[in-house]
């Protein structure tokens, strides 16, 4: 297992960063490795994570009158080849990303931080699993300030 900076960086994410982010980012790249276009690259990488996390945490109780999740390759229901898939019946698209993942964090940290980390990690060949809590180990959102102020 490689060894992953934890010192704090300068830029902080405004989020913390979660395992669903890093498995995102992680399979966006896959599929960018793969050929797919960047946005449907960000497709994929949101969508997967999407799946794997509800199956992660099972379904929930109103689950039943949801859509179900189309399986990579498994035809639309209107028989095209979509460029992206859905999940929970929300399509999973680049603008789903941007918002769900990069808008989460900040832009600036996932452009500067988050996202030249993950694609070194990805460029050693280290598995999602040996880099996915080591590497977000210092990255903790800049703590908030109150909005309330103290009575004296």
């Amino acid at each position: 297992m490689a060894e992953h900076r934890t010192e704090t960086p300068t830029i902080l994410p405004k989020r913390a960063i979660r395992r669903f982010d890093v498995f995102a980012e992680v399979n966006r790249l896959k599929a960018l490795s793969e050929g797919r276009p960047d946005d449907e690259a960000k497709g994929y990488g949101i969508w997967l994570a999407k799946v794997v996390a509800g199956r992660r945490f099972g379904a929930k109780k109103d689950d039943h009158d949801r859509s179900r999740i189309r399986q990579e390759g498994e035809p639309s229901p209107s028989g095209a080849d979509d460029k992206f898939k859905s999940a929970g019946g929300e399509l999973q698209t680049d603008e789903t990303f941007d918002h769900d993942v990069i808008e989460r964090m900040g832009g600036e940290f996932y452009d500067r931080v988050f996202a030249p980390a993950i694609a070194a990690a990805v460029a050693r060949s280290e598995k999602y699993e040996s880099f996915r809590d080591s590497i977000r180990a210092g990255w903790k959102p800049a703590p908030r300030r109150s909005s309330r102020k103290t009575l004296g």
